[in-house]
C-alpha cells in the first residue's frame, strides 16, 4: 500500500519554498517610492504600536488610501524591528509564504484534487508579478488582502457544506479584513 503525502505536507513545502525563492530580499532596503509614505517618514507609524497610533491607523488615510489593517501591520513591524528594513522584508515574506500554504488548502478543499492544486500554488509562489508584492514593504497590503481574501473563499467553501449562521459569519468577517488590508 502506497503512503500518500498528508496535505500539510504538501502546504508546509509549498510554503518553505517560496521563503527560499524570495529569501534574497531580506537583504533589500527600504524604497524611496512609498515607503516613506507609508514606513520611513510617517511620523505615526514610526511610533509603533501605541493606543494613539491604533486610533490613527482606522483614521489617516495613507497614500489616499484607508487601509487599517495593512497600517496595523507596519505598526507591529516597527514596534519590533524600529526601521530596519530585514524584519520588515520577513514578514512580507511570511505572509507570502502563508498565502502560498493558504491557497493550496482552498484548491485542495475546492476541487479535492491534490497535486494540480500543488501546481497552481507553486506557481503563484514563483509568480513574477508577485515579486514587488514581497520585495517591496509598502505593497504589504496586497499580502495582508490576499490572505483575507483567500481565507473568505476558503470559509465560503466550508460554508456551502453546513448550516448556521457561523460559517456565513466567518465568511464575511474575513471579506471585511480583506477590505480592511485593501480597498478593492
Amino acid at each position: 500500500m502506497k503512503k500518500r503525502l498528508p496535505d500539510i505536507w504538501v502546504a508546509l513545502l509549498l510554503a518553505a519554498g517560496s521563503l527560499w525563492l524570495y529569501a534574497p530580499a531580506l537583504k533589500c532596503d527600504f524604497v524611496d517610492y512609498d515607503d516613506p509614505v507609508y514606513v520611513t517618514e510617517n511620523p505615526w507609524v514610526l511610533q509603533g504600536i501605541t493606543p494613539g497610533t491604533v486610533r490613527a491607523a482606522f483614521r489617516e488615510r495613507v497614500s489616499g488610501n484607508w487601509h487599517p489593517l495593512t497600517m496595523l501591520s507596519h505598526l507591529l513591524d516597527v514596534s519590533l524591528f524600529g526601521v530596519k528594513p530585514a524584519g520588515h522584508h520577513a514578514h512580507n515574506l511570511l505572509l507570502h509564504a502563508a498565502n502560498v500554504a493558504l491557497l493550496y488548502g482552498v484548491l485542495r478543499a475546492l476541487t479535492g484534487a491534490r497535486w494540480p492544486s500543488a501546481v497552481v500554488a507553486a506557481l503563484f509562489a514563483a509568480h513574477p508579478l508577485n515579486v514587488e508584492s514581497v520585495a517591496w514593504i509598502s505593497e504589504r497590503k496586497n499580502l495582508v488582502s490576499t490572505f483575507w481574501w483567500l481565507a473568505a473563499i476558503g470559509a465560503h467553501a466550508g460554508q456551502a457544506k453546513k448550516t448556521g449562521r457561523g460559517p456565513a459569519l466567518a465568511t464575511l468577517a474575513a471579506f471585511v479584513l480583506a477590505l480592511a488590508a485593501k480597498p478593492m
